[in-house]
């Protein structure tokens, strides 16, 4: 075996070791429900509330929308982990190892990806038992989620990389959710996004959350649903070239800034680091 492939296997093993820990860690497990749970409250809530003289509850529309923007909440994930663990020196130790990051990267595109799909799973699950008017009954309708979610997590985690490589420490990634949320805002999670000015949903058709509510909700709202969208279609193939690019960009990109992030990584900078949060804490 390569040393390279050794890498990824190692790699491999770290992922699975670490996401089976986020279901023993208290904490952890109370956030893989936390989320899910809160947002399936909202879709209940409003399971009988109609939108407009669309015929639809707004629950229904919600539930698909909230599950791809769950998916792009790996970004932010991978975005966190990095950069706290860049902070504490695990990024160094890897940095030291011969392919060490290549297998960190593994380890965390594992962890977070199979973190991302559980919780999915958490909150779709009984999301279908609650939120009427959904389509599940056709094959047809899985495939669509399936190859959403997977171009979705590839569009989405190598760009979470590369934002966790532009921070130095932790309490930062606060800079990340602004924009974040003010994107879902924009990208017709909560609320049709054909009811939004012209040149807000081009903005929002520029990033790939927009395309993952799309793609969710393709798979899981009846067509005549898609009167609701832009241009009144599904948009498939658009949908595929938006996040393929989102991807191309991402895997090109990630490993350049993450090897430049590495060798500029020593103890000193570690140290500093620790000792700016100690005086934070003290």
């Amino acid at each position: 075996m390569s040393p390279a492939a050794a890498a990824v296997r190692a790699g491999w093993t770290r992922g699975l070791i670490e996401l089976r820990q986020s279901f023993t860690n208290g904490a952890e497990l109370f956030a893989h429900f936390l989320w899910p749970g809160l947002t399936l409250a909202v879709a209940w809530w409003l399971r009988d509330v109609p939108f407009g003289d669309s015929g639809y509850p707004l629950g229904t529309l919600l539930l698909p929308s909230i599950l791809g923007m769950n998916v792009a909440n790996g970004m932010i994930a991978m975005s966190q982990q990095l950069t706290a663990e860049r902070e504490d020196g695990t990024l160094l130790r890897a940095k030291a190892v011969p392919h060490g990051m290549l297998g960190y990267l593994t380890g965390k595109v594992v962890s977070v990806a199979g973190g991302t799909v559980a919780d999915l799973a958490i909150f779709l699950i009984p999301g279908l038992l609650i939120v009427p008017g959904l389509v599940t009954g056709n094959l047809a309708s899985w495939l669509t989620l399936a190859w959403v979610v997977a171009l979705g997590l590839v569009a989405t985690l190598p760009a979470g990389a590369v934002l966790g490589s532009m921070f130095g420490s932790a309490r930062a990634q606060g800079l990340i959710m602004l924009p974040f949320l003010g994107l879902i805002a924009i990208s017709g999670i909560f609320y049709p996004i054909s009811s939004l000015p012209g040149w807000l949903q081009g903005v929002a058709q520029v990033f790939p959350l927009y395309w993952l509510g799309l793609g969710t909700r393709s798979a899981l709202l009846p067509d005549s649903a898609a009167a609701l969208e832009i241009g009144g279609s599904w948009r498939h193939l658009e949908t595929a070239a938006a996040l393929g690019v989102w991807a191309v960009a991402g895997l090109l990109l990630a490993p350049v800034v993450l090897r430049r992030m590495a060798r500029r990584e020593s103890g000193s900078n570690v140290a500093a680091r620790r000792e700016r949060a100690l005086r934070r804490i003290g």
